[in-house]
């Protein structure tokens, strides 16, 4: 099945990028206790959706050969706020995955929590966001913040959100080609799990840093050598638990000229920093549209 006219198309699903992230410690169900700053950028997945009578959710995508469906969370996220709406209808859904994975850039999480915003307006469930974020946080601890769709001071295990406005600073984010496996550095024994915890005020004019940095860039060659020749133009560090790292410039053009020079060996791309989410932005479009229709159809 193609998508048609009747399909709700351009649904973003934006990256996001962790300015700083520390590890304050580790609990007994193994979780990590988090201090970081979460904010997003205008390099997204997309998804379409086209809703249907029939129960069957059906997931169309770019990458279906690397990831199985029992493992997707689009569908688990589809699948989750069906159960808890006891919504019987379901979906057409298509990905276009531009996002690379087990860089750090939350993609699959920010694909899951679009899955539940979107879902949630075309199916006319109307659960809270802050619903929505609950049932999004049993999928993956990043998946509130792409919810809330706010720039966020996280704690907890990366759940406990406070906004906050960082600079919207241009960013050089280089994607080296390796896949790091986000539970493989929260189980290595040398990760750093010692930081102390800090008032927001403190680490927002601290100098920002990543706890995991030291231990990925000596795991993974690639990651070592993009930061490396990267930090060389810009204030530059390792996003997640990586491979992605990035540099930051106050100009569009300051980037994009270091983008110009990027070795023939590695690839980035230039996206800008955002602290309101383009998929707010998305669900606002789609609420207008809606109130419309309705009041021309009243009329």
């Amino acid at each position: 099945m193609k998508p048609n006219h009747s399909t709700s198309k351009s649904w973003p699903a934006p990256a996001k990028l962790n300015l700083f992230l520390h590890v304050t410690g580790q609990r007994e169900d193994g979780y990590h206790e988090l201090q970081t700053l979460f904010q997003f950028i205008d390099h997204c997945d997309y998804l379409d959706f086209h809703v249907t009578e029939t129960p069957e959710l059906h997931l169309h995508s770019n990458i279906s050969d690397s990831v199985p469906d029992s493992d997707n969370l689009i569908l688990k996220a589809a699948k989750s706020l069906k159960k808890y709406t006891n919504y019987h209808g379901g979906a057409h859904i298509w990905l276009d995955k531009l996002l690379p994975m087990g860089g750090g850039l939350g993609g699959g999480s920010s694909d899951a929590a679009t899955t539940l915003v979107a879902l949630n307006a075309l199916w006319k469930t109307n659960l809270s966001m802050s619903k929505l974020a609950e049932i999004g946080l049993a999928l993956g601890a990043d998946v509130p913040v792409f919810i809330n769709g706010l720039a966020a001071f996280a704690e907890g295990v990366g759940e406990q959100l406070q906004p906050v406005y960082p600079t919207e600073y241009w960013y050089l984010v280089i994607t080296p080609d390796v896949h790091v496996c986000t539970r493989s550095v929260f189980q290595h024994p040398d990760l750093l799990r010692s930081t102390p915890k800090l008032e927001l005020d403190t680490l927002m004019s601290n100098e920002w840093s990543n706890d995991c940095q030291n231990l990925v860039i000596k795991q993974h060659p690639e990651v070592a050598n993009a930061l490396s020749w990267l930090v060389e133009y810009a204030p530059s560090r390792m996003t997640g638990t990586g491979a992605c790292v990035f540099g930051e410039f106050e100009r569009s053009q300051q980037a994009l000229d270091v983008l110009a020079q990027l070795p023939a060996n590695m690839k980035g791309f230039v996206a800008k920093g955002l602290n309101t989410s383009p998929l707010l932005v998305r669900l606002d479009e789609f609420e207008q549209y809606s109130s419309e229709s309705i009041l021309s159809a009243n009329t």
